[in-house]
This record gives structure tokens, C-alpha cells and sequence, in this order.
């Protein structure tokens, strides 16, 4: 079955759904990083970037927010270039815990592997098997540069978040050192949580998550760049992990009700990618309870809904010009 959408559709879809939902005032910043507490509540940004590189944006898509929890999808892409898909599987897992992102009973009823890189166990052992193994500066260059070619320009570290971040992180050293019990962490594991922190306090734009999405839709080649980033049999893999824990214990709904695997942070960000057609990302500071943004969501389920779309519509979408 095939279907055909129009670029002024989708400007149309995007325009609504940032009408719309500008004036929601529901949730709150994640105020146990303080950094993030004090970010502009009103802030609230939409893109979605084509296969074919064109980008339509509304909003505060340009400002630089902390990407969080989203850089989690950028990291297991680069330990999918770095290792293949079978050793992903192996070391870490690819299964959704169902239970919130920072989670230390779920690594207790997992022990055998840390369940998926989406999730922040997993995501500090995914930094930890970055290659180079044992050396940092070089680890750190590896996930900038991966996330730049993902993304199609540099992100920016934000050091008040950064060590915001580090100043209040007790939850990830527990983490971490529990992984180390459990033998499923594989370099230091101050430095692969170090490493974690810092990734998550990178300033990244809306659009640029949005190219981000549209490079995973367009099997691994950046859409604006037209650079491969990595090949092209990694994209099912990609996808899956987004769509089986993007947002956390609340990814059922999202699906059920969007159509579209997205991954969430609780920077405000929310990164969406349906195969083929676009990447899609919105971000809004308050979140709600499970730590995704309020308004992200209900700007990409409107522009979803409205465009009769779904990853699993089993349409060929065309879009036209």
C-alpha cells in the first residue's frame, strides 16, 4: 500500500501542533539536576528533517539544550559501528526492563546482562566499552565525533550541566560500581560514569536531533550531510532499541498512540525516527513523571496523527515536493 504526503502537509502538521501546544503549562523541569531547574519553562522548539536534507522547524529549535538520556541512541550506534550488532547483544542486551531509566532493582533481576544500552546501566556500559579501552580523552573524541557525524554538526559540552551532573549523580555510582559486581562493565568504572555524565550534559539543538533521526531513517546517511555514517543493516537494530525502551516504562503507550519509535531525555528533548519518511524532534524543559517532556510528546503525536502516519501502517510513504 502506498502513500503520498506533501512537504506543505507536513509544514501545515507542524505549524498546528505548534499552536497547539505552546501554551501547555503541564509538568515540571527536572529539578534534582539544578542546572536543568532553572532552564526557561517556556522554551519550545519542533523539526523534522526529510530524506532528502530539507528542514522545517518552529520554535526555539536552534537553542542549545542538554541532550541527557537521547545521547543514549547515539552511543549504541557508535559501539554498533565499533563492535556489530551480535556483540551488542552479547555485552549488553537489547531487551526493555520496564521499569524507570535509572533503575538498580532492574540490574539485580538482570545480573546476567545490563538489558539494553536506552537505559542508564546499559548506557554506562556501552561508554565503557568505547573504544579505546582504558584511555579517556580518546573515548571522549570517539563519542563527540559520532555524535557530530550523526547529527551533521558538533554538539557543545555545557559545563554548568556538566558539573550540575557530576555534583549530584548518586544514583549512577551506584550503578556503575554495581555493574562492576556483575562483571558487565568493561573498562573503570569511574571513568566509563564520567564519561556517561559528560555526554549527557552535551548542548544539542532540536534540529539537530531531528537530522539525527532523519540519519537513522535514511539508513545510516545523513540526509544533510550526505555522509554514510554507518551501515546500512545497523538501521533495523537502531530502530528496535528505540521502539522497545524510548520512553522508559511508558513506551507501550508512546507507540500505541504516536506510531513512531522516539527516544526521550529529561533535558526536554524527545528524538523521533520513522524509517524511510523523516527524523522528527521536539523539546520542551517540563516533564512529565516518567521524565519525558510534555509538550515534545504531544507535538510529535499531533503531527503523527494528523498525517496518518505509523511505523506499523505498513504503507510505502512518498513524499512530494
Amino acid at each position: 500500500m502506498n502513500k503520498t504526503i506533501s512537504v506543505a502537509q507536513i509544514k501545515e502538521a507542524a505549524q498546528e501542533a505548534y499552536e497547539q501546544v505552546k501554551g501547555n503549562t503541564e509538568g515540571k523541569n527536572a529539578d534534582y539536576i539544578p542546572y536543568l531547574a532553572n532552564i526557561d519553562k517556556s522554551l519550545f522548539g519542533i523539526s523534522i528533517c526529510l530524506m532528502d536534507g530539507q528542514i522545517i522547524q518552529f520554535g526555539d529549535s536552534e537553542y542549545k539544550f542538554g541532550i541527557e538520556s537521547v545521547s543514549k541512541v547515539h552511543t549504541a550506534v557508535l559501539i554498533l559501528r565499533q563492535y556489530g550488532a551480535q556483540k551488542l547483544l552479547e555485552q549488553i542486551g537489547a531487551d526493555a526492563t520496564g521499569l524507570p531509566f535509572n533503575s538498580i532493582f532492574a540490574i539485580l533481576l538482570e545480573n546476567d546482562h545490563p538489558s539494553t544500552p536506552l537505559v542508564n546501566a546499559g548506557a554506562i556500559t556501552a561508554c565503557s566499552m568505547v573504544k579505546p579501552i582504558g584511555n579517556s580523552d580518546k573515548k571522549w573524541k570517539a563519542i563527540v565525533e559520532n555524535i557530530t557525524d550523526l547529527c551533521g554538526s558538533a554538539p557543545q559540552l555545557i559545563d554548568e550541566l556538566y558539573k550540575s551532573e557530576s555534583d549530584t549523580n548518586f544514583n549512577n555510582r551506584s550503578i556503575a560500581w554495581l555493574l562492576k559486581n556483575y562483571n558487565r562493565i568493561y573498562d573503570d568504572p569511574s571513568m566509563s560514569l564520567d564519561l556517561y555524565t559528560r555526554q549527557c550534559s552535551l548542548g544539542i539543538t532540536t534540529t539537530q536531533l531531528s537530522v539525527c533521526g532523519a540519519t537513522i531513517a535514511n539508513k545510516g546517511t545523513n540526509p544533510v550531510t550526505k555522509k554514510q555514517i554507518f551501515d546500512a543493516s545497523l538501521t533495523p537494530k537502531i530502530t528496535s532499541l528505540i521502539a522497545t525502551v524510548g520512553f522508559y516504562e511508558h513506551t507501550g503507550d508512546w507507540l500505541y498512540t504516536s506510531g513512531i519509535p522516539a527516544k526521550t531525555g529529561v533535558g526536554g528533548g524527545v528524538m523521533g525516527t520513522l524509517p524511510g519518511v523523516f527524523g522528527i524532534a521536539a523539546f520542551a524543559p517540563p516533564i512529565d513523571n516518567a521524565g519525558n517532556s510534555v509538550k515534545a510528546q504531544l507535538a510529535i503525536k499531533y503531527i503523527m496523527n494528523k498525517l496518518n502516519l505509523n511505523i506499523f501502517g505498513g504503507e510505502q510513504v512518498s513524499i512530494i515536493n
